[in-house]
This record gives C-alpha cells, structure tokens and sequence, in this order.
C-alpha cells in the first residue's frame, strides 16, 4: 500500500514561512522622534537621529518562532511513527498560535506612542499554520487508512 506523503510538502511549506518570519523584517513602528524596524530579535532604531542608538530586544520572539520552524522540519522526518509525527505537528500548531500573539502583543504593547505599520510577512505563521492544520488532517487520514488495511489482514 502507497501513503501519499502531502504532509510533508505541506509541512515544508510550513517551515519555509516560519523561516521567512524568523528572518525579515515585521513591520515599522513609527514615533514622533524615532522610527524603529520590528523584527523577531527586537525593535531596533532607523535612520541618523541622536547619538544615542535606542533598541528593545525580543530574544523569546525569536526563540518562539525558530523552535517552531524546527518543531516543523523535524516533523518532516518522523513518518516512521505517525503518532510521534502528529503529537509534534499538534505541538507545532500551539507554538505557531503563541508566536502570532506574542507578536500581535509585542507590535502594540511595546512602544506605547508608535504607530505601528505591519509589514506583509506577518501573514506567515497563518500561513504555516494553515499548512500545519492540513498536515494533521493528511497524518489523520493516513492513518486511519493503515488501521483500515491491519483490520482487513
């Protein structure tokens, strides 16, 4: 019997968007004195203003969403043991869902009187997590097909 392996793709594509999250740039928050670049490392300040370089740091952003884009890569590689790979893609999909609402509190909260505008890669944990969710379905279906084809035997 052949298992279409689609989770995987889709898992792919969810690591590639967590990927991208990780690594570019948020969005921008802008003040009245300075404007500062969010990224999942921090917010950190743009352009020649005062001598003085004004930066907040958001190490557990980056940590959230790198230990989420590995959570996923490493879901890749465990079709060998499909309950293993859907109790760590379930996991993934709760760090994905953290990671969306540490950003969302973190691009409002931290500077009070910016304003913030967001960049479009903000669109790709829901994107991952879209990926993941249909994964789980796929690992569920397959599944469901091999208790199938043991009862028949």
């Amino acid at each position: 019997m052949v298992i279409q392996r689609w989770q995987s793709v889709l898992l792919l594509a969810a690591v590639i968007m967590m990927g991208v999250f990780t690594f570019c740039s948020l969005g921008q928050v802008q003040t009245e004195d300075y404007t500062f670049n969010f990224t999942t490392s921090g917010f950190f300040q743009e352009g020649e203003g005062s001598p003085e370089y004004i930066s907040y740091s958001t190490w557990y952003l980056l940590a959230l969403s790198a230990t989420t884009s590995l959570l996923l890569f490493i879901d890749i590689f465990l079709f060998k043991n499909l309950q293993l790979q859907k109790r760590v893609c379930l996991v993934s999909v709760l760090f994905i869902i953290a990671t969306c609402a540490v950003t969302a509190a973190l691009g409002y909260g931290t500077i009070p009187s910016g304003e913030i505008g967001w960049s479009s890669v903000i669109c790709a944990p829901i994107i991952a997590l879209i990926a993941a969710v249909m994964a789980y379905q796929r690992m569920v279906r397959d599944h469901n097909m091999l208790k199938s084809v043991d009862r028949i035997r």
